[in-house]
């Protein structure tokens, strides 16, 4: 089945035709049968195989049974002769992941294979052979891995060394003693092997450091010639550096030395890669900097877009340290500016807001005015943050940079993008005294049009603590109160809240204040109404929070430091008596709570994980040894806390599944509980269908 498909980035919007789209699993699997036939059709047979293997990567899984079928009907392909086809029989092998016995099947043609006199037969061998085998089978066909290391054929050569890559996590004894064929293999003048051959003899070596200091000491000589090898090497070298705290300025300083002569290389990469090492040398001296910010600076006139974008990068970030090493590129920086790509673009405009004088702001904010509406908001976020940096850092300058960011705070963006320009705007209301009066109003502009609730309720909450405190709080209570009348529920709560503080803290806007809540007392959502009737209270004396008008300011701005569900538990617990409700007697722990209780009652438990009657354990013991003896989760770390049991069926299903989370410091990991209702029914191969 054809399906046309437009191509979005294609400006003349040419149709193309993809054969995969709409493609269904069961119909391939009916097609794979072309597998058996007695004369079989290389063409048709690859076009199968690449439908599945399009299945496969698309997240579709293959059933026990299927996987099965098809890796047997694979195996028979091997029959033939056509180069291509067996180039997609290796594909397929390799990702249908075979079990151990059904690898013992393929094993011998893959060894045959491996021992071809076609070479390009015994590379894909071996690479196939090392993602499927275990350790026992490894042993057996180490000598032929360690001969192809050593192989004339640059093809055969790399593929066993990248099979080492990968077996090293696997069988990290077998690949150890491989160390001589390497270590030949890196003197090869394949760049590709020599390459290859680098990155496995350091991963050999990587646990012992004087072994990785005496190979970059070697290596350093001269005798790697490939440009991808020495970008491996430049690396390597400044590893050592910073693993041996060496002084690079006094003394013999070889690596240092070996560094700074890769700015010479032939190769655009390595020199790129050199540069970018001494850069990020801790304690590099400006001196130092000069050699590798002069290559730099010369990258940045090249016709390749590539180096362009990985010289200002690196620039970029030399400027955060060291901005005075960076300013003499600020001339060709500025010319990046109306580069076609908005990368380099973005990347020359934010490095010249991190080197630009304070005579300079004036023009770079005039560069910038056009150059912001042709870039996406996550450039545009990266801006605002150096306008933001900069402003801080020439304070004086704070009108036409706080002017700046109010301008494209009112034009069309994303809510990320808005909320930088707001963050920021409040920072310099924050550090720069003499911006708070500008910034307030810039900040109330913004909000009559904003359509971010969350947004207006930040600034309503900021203005509410820094507005008071200003020359003329009264011009702001317009703003506010526009709020209470345009706004929804949400937005109007927090002006009535940011209006209460103006009246707490302004005495001759008292009055106004109580003429504006009583207003708000007639409004449609409960919220907005209590709010306003126990502000009334407080300010007018008729209700307290405490015996002072300190407690007061307290209860209106200060932060909530108790948990909610505390809170909620012991109002719910209070007897109404002639003793008021105490605030203070509610406790401040944190308590794990169940985050889903069962609402069914007499509802049967599913499963061994079923749902507590009272508050849930942080760690359920049973919990965390069943996920230790998984090995995948073993890496995850210590266990935080798993979650009730909630529901993802009703009562009355054949079978019944609940779910629990299990949270660890950087994963989560989903528990599903399944359990049959019906005696007579059993479940087999149950898989989660959900791909995140």
């Amino acid at each position: 089945m054809s399906v046309v498909v437009k191509k979005d980035d294609d400006l003349d919007e040419e149709e193309y035709y993809s054969p995969f789209l709409g493609i269904e699993k069961g119909a391939v699997l009916q097609e794979a049968r072309v597998f058996h036939d007695p004369q079989l059709d290389a063409r048709r047979c690859c076009q199968v195989i690449t439908k599945l293997l399009y299945l496969l990567n698309q997240g579709d899984t293959f059933t026990k049974v299927e996987a099965t079928e098809v890796f047997f009907a694979t195996t028979k392909l091997f029959q033939s002769k056509d180069a291509g086809l067996r180039r997609m029989v290796y594909l397929m092998i390799k990702e249908l992941s075979p079990s151990a016995d059904e690898v013992i099947i393929v094993t011998s043609s893959l060894m045959k294979d491996m021992n071809s006199k076609t070479d390009m037969y015994r590379a894909n061998a071996i690479r196939v052979l090392c993602r499927i085998i275990d350790s026992t089978l490894l042993t057996q066909i180490e000598r032929y891995l360690k001969q192809a290391i050593v192989d004339k054929n640059p093809v055969v050569a790399s593929a066993a060394l990248v099979s080492g890559i990968y077996l090293l996590q696997t069988s990290p004894e077998v690949v150890k003693r491989w160390s001589n064929e390497v270590q030949e293999a890196v003197q090869s003048r394949s760049a590709l092997v020599q390459f290859h051959a680098l990155a496995l003899l350091h991963q050999i070596r990587q646990n012992d450091r004087l072994a990785v200091s005496k190979l970059v000491t070697s290596l350093t000589r001269g005798s790697v010639r490939s440009p991808l090898a020495q970008c491996l090497l430049i690396r390597y070298t400044s590893q050592v550096i910073r693993e041996s705290n060496m002084n690079s300025q006094g003394g013999d300083r070889p690596f240092f030395d070996f560094l700074e002569s890769c700015l010479r290389n032939k190769a655009e990469m390595a020199i790129l890669e050199a540069a970018r090492a001494i850069t990020e040398l801790n304690g590099v001296t400006s001196r130092e900097l000069t050699p590798a910010i002069t290559v730099l600076q010369l990258f940045l006139s090249s016709s390749k877009p590539v180096l362009r974008f990985a010289a200002v990068r690196t620039l970029n970030k030399v400027a955060s340290t060291h901005p005075l090493a960076v300013t003499n590129c600020n001339i060709d920086m500025e010319s990046l500016i109306s580069d076609q790509n908005r990368s380099i673009a973005t990347l020359a405009i934010t490095t010249l807001l991190k080197t630009g004088n304070e005579s300079s702001v004036d023009r770079l904010m005039k560069q910038m005015t056009n150059f912001m509406s042709d870039i996406a908001d996550e450039f545009k976020i990266v801006v605002v943050e150096a306008i933001r940096s900069l402003c801080l850092k020439f304070p004086l300058k704070y009108r036409s940079l706080m002017n700046f960011l109010s301008n494209i705070l009112r034009e069309e963006g994303g809510f990320e993008y808005k909320k930088a320009i707001v963050d920021s705007i409040i920072i310099l209301i924050k550090d720069i005294p003499d911006a708070k009066e500008s910034g307030l109003f810039h900040l109330c502009e913004f909000i009559e049009d904003c359509e971010f609730t969350y947004l207006s309720t930040q600034i309503l909450h900021f203005l509410g603590n820094e507005g008071p405190k200003t020359a003329d709080p009264s011009k702001y209570i317009r703003y506010i109160y526009n709020r209470v009348i345009l706004e929804n529920a949400t937005v109007r709560a927090s002006a009535v809240s940011t209006l209460a503080k103006f009246g707490a803290l302004v005495d001759s806007l008292k009055p106004r204040i109580f003429v504006l809540l009583r207003r708000c007392l007639f409004d449609g959502d409960d919220e907005v109404r209590d709010r306003a009737t126990l502000y009334l209270k407080l300010l007018g004396g008729e209700a307290t929070v405490g015996e002072t008008e300190k407690d007061v300011h307290e209860f209106l701005f200060g932060s909530l430091d108790i948990p909610l569900v505390n809170l909620e538990t012991s109002l719910r617990n209070y007897e109404p008596s002639e003793a008021p409700f105490d605030i203070s007697s509610v406790s401040r722990e944190t308590k794990s709570q169940p985050l889903a209780e069962k609402k069914a009652t007499g509802k049967k438990p599913t499963g061994p994980a079923s749902a507590p009657s009272g508050p849930v354990p942080i760690v359920d013991a049973s919990y965390e040894k069943l996920l230790l003896s998984i090995p995948e989760f073993t890496g995850f770390g210590k266990l935080f806390k798993s979650s009730a049991p909630v529901e993802l069926t009703e009562a009355e299903t054949e079978y019944s599944v609940n779910v629990v989370k299990h949270i660890y410091d950087g994963h989560v990991v989903l528990q599903y509980n399944c359990t049959n209702t019906i005696p007579e029914q059993l479940l087999e191969e149950v898989i989660n269908s959900v791909h995140v």
